[in-house]
């Protein structure tokens, strides 16, 4: 166990080689997410999928500012690449927000979904464990845009334990509205993270 003491001071090189393998990773299973999620949600006419799908197309985004970051990127070029991400993320939430009420309104019901199931319930056992990967990471090398990405990370388990229960609940009980409710949800998610990247600070040091 002598090795670890070992890794931390070899000026970081390390640390990022970590941070950059798990941003890769972030990167690739977000864009599966977003694939699928938008893919299922169109064939199910799920607003909530579909939401899912477009909230993961941002978190895309987000993981490649965090590299760019780290590899140098300057504080101007962050401040505006953050004031994008919140506005994509004010977009998702008034899109997703106005399809969600008007499904509700018009009682529409959407289609059983197995497919969106399997990836939400995937995304609830991964998410945690790669959020925790990065903020052990993110302290190690001591970059607080990577710690505070992986609460980003964290909060897609969040939605989808959000977009499961809407799924399974109109799955099994056919109760059409939990589906638009939790597109609700992951509208008010989107709006509150758009909210928190506008108010941003270009960060960090990496030491």
């Amino acid at each position: 166990m002598g090795s670890r003491p070992e890794t931390r001071p070899v000026d970081g090189a390390a640390g990022l080689r970590r941070v950059m393998r798990l941003e890769l990773l972030t990167i690739f299973w977000m864009v599966v997410e977003a694939l699928a999620g938008i893919g299922s949600g169109i064939a199910a006419g799920s607003a909530a999928l579909v939401g899912f799908g477009l909230d993961s197309v941002v978190e895309v985004f987000a993981a490649v500012v965090v590299v760019w970051q780290l590899r140098g990127m300057g504080e101007e070029r962050e401040r505006s690449a953050l004031r994008l991400i919140a506005v994509s993320f004010f977009l998702l939430a008034a899109y997703v927000g106005a399809e969600s009420l008007r499904d509700l309104v018009l009682a529409h019901h959407p289609e059983a979904s197995p497919a969106g199931i399997v990836l939400a319930a995937a995304a609830i056992v991964l998410m945690p464990l790669l959020a925790r990967a990065k903020k052990r990471a993110g302290e190690e090398l001591g970059s607080a845009t990577v710690v505070a990405e992986s609460s980003e990370t964290r909060l897609c388990a969040y939605l989808s334990a959000a977009l499961l229960a809407g799924l399974a609940l109109n799955a099994v009980l056919g109760w059409w509205w939990a589906d638009p409710l939790a597109g609700l949800g992951i509208a008010a998610v989107a709006a509150r993270e758009g909210r928190e990247a506008w108010r941003g600070d270009p960060c960090c040091n990496v030491t």
